[in-house]
């Protein structure tokens, strides 16, 4: 039975309001970075040349992979909780690197403690917020939460970015120091996250119940235990390795269009740069609305069918941008933008969803995102071949068609039967969308409680990496 609420907050109790309450800070502040629209120009000013500023990226991305197992060991041992908190310390601390020392050793500085307090945070935060909500018997909510956080940290940046400019005509190191500011706040909101009893025992102290492990000593041969129980879990469950490479394609798609084609793709057609920033405003508006609209997505489709079919919508819109004039491609990149807005909700829930109780979850979460990552990487090497052979629209084409031969093997494997009674078993049908549906409705209660009687499976899930 599900705990009487004690507000009129559709089921919720008060406890899994402060969760979602302070989650909505912390994802907030912990990612408005100020500096991220003028960074190369800064370290341009600075000193540094081209190939030290693309160098520190690249150093970033490698450093960024490596942290993810550990970072994801570290949250499984301490729990999520305390691992939210390290990350805001070290952001804090990453954010002034650069205003104590704006040489190449400041930035590379900055840029690795960078990666280091993202990998703390990007298993943590949504692992904190699925077992929170779960243990306050409210995990039919986790959808709209997540959702709806990313939607208020994209809305922040639309807000804050265009400040940057006339703030670092007062105060040249401005953004770094803003950054700080925002990280610091975000410390204070995982201060302030209450205690799972629940979830935090089983984050911390689940390796001490298995045998062979005592109170003290051994860190290291159980943080080895639980990355090898972690890929024995994928290992042996097919549909969450399923689930995992079905977000691939939403992961590398969005990120390669928005960071590294967005201005090729704009320059391509004419569109100036002085518009750019409007258009990438236009962009971050309709996928904040995506985000925090999951559920308007029809329950006739499954959340898996509908990963699918946004992931072909973001394939579409790439081929579209090939062929259309400069006021098709602005259409088109906001298109692409409000559907990568609608999946990430949906695809995390899929994967929370997937992965078994009790296992090493944050550490799970760790492997799916170094795999996003590593073939996000890949990407980016052809990404450059491409684009400086003068082949953009040839791209384009290219990442589309690779993107329906992908989910087209996909599905051929769903269909197979093989992984049908593991896609069956996590919950991850209609019933997800019915809930969540039903949340905005007068009598919310009685149709979500119909759900999770027809869908016992559901319970069993996981917070995914952001």
């Amino acid at each position: 039975m599900r705990r009487p609420a004690t507000g009129a907050g559709g089921g919720l109790t008060e406890t899994a309001r402060r969760i979602i309450r302070l989650n909505y800070g912390f994802q907030l502040l912990f990612n408005l970075l100020w500096w991220m629209p003028v960074f190369y120009a800064y370290q341009k000013t600075a000193g540094l040349t081209d190939a030290e500023i693309f160098g520190i990226q690249s150093i970033y991305y490698v450093a960024f992979c490596l942290f993810e197992i550990p970072t994801g060991l570290i949250a499984d041992r301490i729990g999520a909780r305390n691992c939210l908190r390290a990350g805001a310390v070290v952001m804090t601390a990453a954010n002034l690197a650069p205003v104590l020392s704006a040489s190449y050793t400041g930035f590379l500085v900055h840029f690795l403690a960078i990666a280091a307090g993202r990998s703390l945070t990007s298993g943590a935060a949504s692992a904190y917020l699925y077992d929170g909500l779960r243990a306050e018997q409210c995990d039919e909510h986790y959808l709209k939460a997540e959702g709806t956080a990313r939607a208020l940290g994209l809305a922040a940046k639309v807000v804050c970015w265009p400040l940057v400019g006339p703030l670092m005509a007062l105060a040249h190191p401005a953004p770094y120091l803003l950054s700080a500011v925002s990280a610091a706040g975000s410390l204070a909101c995982a201060i302030a996250l209450p205690r799972l009893g629940g979830a935090d025992r089983v984050s911390a102290t689940a390796a001490a119940d298995r045998p062979g492990r005592s109170d003290g000593g051994r860190r290291g041969g159980a943080f080895l235990r639980d990355a090898g129980a972690a890929l024995r879990c994928v290992a042996s469950s097919r549909w969450l390795t399923l689930v995992m490479v079905q977000g691939v394609a939403v992961f590398t798609l969005s990120r390669i269009c928005q960071v590294n084609l967005f201005q090729p793709i704009l320059l391509g057609h004419g569109i100036a740069e002085a518009s750019h920033g409007g258009v990438l405003a236009a962009m971050t508006v309709a996928e904040a609305v995506g985000s925090a609209r999951p559920q308007w997505l029809s329950r006739r489709l499954t959340p898996v069918a509908w990963v699918s079919m946004l992931s072909l919508v973001l394939a579409g819109s790439l081929a579209g941008m090939a062929y259309g004039g400069p006021w098709s491609v602005v259409a088109l990149l906001c298109l692409f933008a409000a559907a990568t807005g609608f999946a990430y909700p949906v695809q995390r829930k899929l994967v929370n969803d997937a992965m078994p109780a009790h296992a090493p979850r944050a550490t799970l979460l760790s492997i799916e995102s170094i795999v996003d990552r590593a073939v996000c990487a890949l990407a980016a090497v052809a990404v450059g071949a491409y684009v400086s052979a003068g082949h953009l629209d040839a791209l384009l084409l290219h990442s589309a068609l690779a993107t329906a031969i992908l989910l087209g093997g996909f599905h051929l494997v769903v269909r197979s039967g093989s992984v049908k009674s593991s896609q069956e078993t996590v919950g991850s049908g209609s019933p997800l969308m019915a809930a969540q549906d039903a949340e905005d409705a007068e009598d919310a209660e009685d149709a979500e409680d119909e759900v999770v009687r027809a869908a016992p499976g559901a319970e069993s899930g996981r917070g995914r990496r952001g």
